[in-house]
């Protein structure tokens, strides 16, 4: 995409941007959940990459019904799986337990990044006056606020209290 003239293009951008972050964190998160051994971290991992799938289906749906067609690729996500990779895929780490509660902390800084483009989106689709968008943005942006608090509660409660030995 070429640099934005209104809101309208800075809206677009920020929609394909999200649509490459969705891909990669997506990819990211099941990968994440094959190297999880707390089997509620490993389901709650599963789910979020197919509600990550579901999130990356409207994106297109929106960014179409804007009369674009194509993701732009996302640097923010791109670094944030590099980190993931760097601290889990590729670490050695010996403890289950020490390896879980790095995954959860790397998944919930993807989290913050969603939360941070879907909420900028539906800002700017409210001031466009797409009421439609906004709407299914907020809702994402809830179902992402929601995941971050689950795997919070899910770190306090069991992975970091067994990474404490």
């Amino acid at each position: 995409m070429s640099a934005p003239k209104n809101l309208e293009d800075c809206y677009k951008e920020e929609l394909a941007d999200n649509w490459s972050a969705n891909d990669q964190m997506s990819k990211m998160v099941s990968q994440l959940a094959d190297k999880a051994s707390d089997p509620k971290l490993k389901e709650r991992l599963s789910k979020a990459a197919e509600g990550i799938k579901d999130h990356t289906a409207t994106l297109e749906k929106l960014l179409k019904d804007c009369g674009e067609s194509e993701k732009e690729h996302c640097k923010g996500m791109e670094g944030l799986v590099k980190e993931a990779k760097k601290h889990v895929i590729d670490a050695d780490i010996d403890d289950d337990d020490v390896r879980d509660v790095v995954i959860v902390s790397q998944y919930q800084r993807m989290c913050h990044y969603g939360i941070c483009g879907f909420g900028t989106a539906k800002a700017f689709a409210e001031a466009l006056g797409k009421n439609d968008h906004a709407a299914k943005l907020d809702t994402i942006t809830a179902d992402i606020y929601g995941a971050d608090e689950n795997m919070t509660d899910l770190a306090e409660r069991s992975v970091n209290l067994q990474a404490k030995g």
